[in-house]
């Protein structure tokens, strides 16, 4: 029998979560959260912080191990992009932030494969917050380099293209936090689709892995992801720097 995506999201929900976001008043703010993000939020954080510390708790110049080598290399090929694009001085500071934004993105984009778990980045909150936290940093980048100058593009060539300068600079945590929310959101709807077609009980663990093909296409749609919203992270950062250079 063919199932309703509501029905496989329930049989899916062993966890109990609500199926309603909390909802509070704090003074004159009307607030909304969704637990289950907040849950899968937590503890995403929390295996980032275990895979770190397990890969850089023994580090061995000689023999590193097999966790240290793969967290060196992606830490030297994200500061390859980050130098590529930028003064070296200018990006190590940055260095920390956008290997800690990396990782993030990448367990964020994986866990929902992970029978019965959710993708906190499935949630626009989440991509969304995220969004505006690079559009905040690439406005602090820009002052700190060039002071109110940084302000100076928005009027450039002519004074009556102000509007259109503030919409595109707008675009960019919007399409952003689009971007990623709807490959990743997108990838779980089409899962549960699959086991509402096909049934839970033909899966692993009542089901996450519809096929091998598929689940490899999404363990490679969770690492290009993370990748792109990173890259437009330091490209963004970059523009912003490279205009003080100049």
């Amino acid at each position: 029998m063919v199932k309703s995506l509501e029905q496989v999201h329930e049989e899916l929900n062993v966890w109990g979560f609500p199926h309603h976001p909390w909802e509070f008043t704090l003074g004159n703010t009307h607030i909304v959260l969704n637990p289950k993000t907040l849950v899968m939020t937590w503890i995403v954080m929390l295996l980032v912080i275990l895979f770190t510390v397990s890969a850089t708790r023994n580090m061995n110049m000689k023999r590193p191990g097999k966790l240290q080598l793969m967290v060196e290399e992606i830490f030297q090929f994200l500061r390859g992009l980050v130098y590529e694009n930028m003064d070296p001085k200018k990006g190590a500071g940055l260095m920390s932030l956008i290997f800690t934004l990396f990782i993030f993105l990448l367990f964020s984009n994986l866990w929902g494969l992970v029978p019965t778990m959710m993708s906190p980045t499935a949630d626009v909150n989440t991509t969304a917050g995220m969004a505006i936290m690079v559009f905040f940093l690439v406005q602090f980048m820009g002052i700190r380099y060039k002071g109110a100058g940084h302000f100076k593009h928005f009027l450039e060539p002519f004074p009556f293209f102000l509007p259109l300068t503030i919409v595109e600079e707008l675009a960019k945590p919007v399409t952003l936090a689009f971007r990623l929310y709807g490959n990743i959101y997108g990838g779980e709807v089409l899962i549960a689709v699959l086991l509402g077609l096909l049934g839970l009980n033909t899966f692993i663990f009542g089901g996450f892995i519809p096929s091998v093909v598929w689940l490899a296409f999404s363990i490679f749609v969770g690492f290009i992801q993370a990748f792109i919203f990173t890259m437009l992270t330091i490209a963004y950062i970059s523009q912003v720097v490279k205009e003080h250079e100049h």
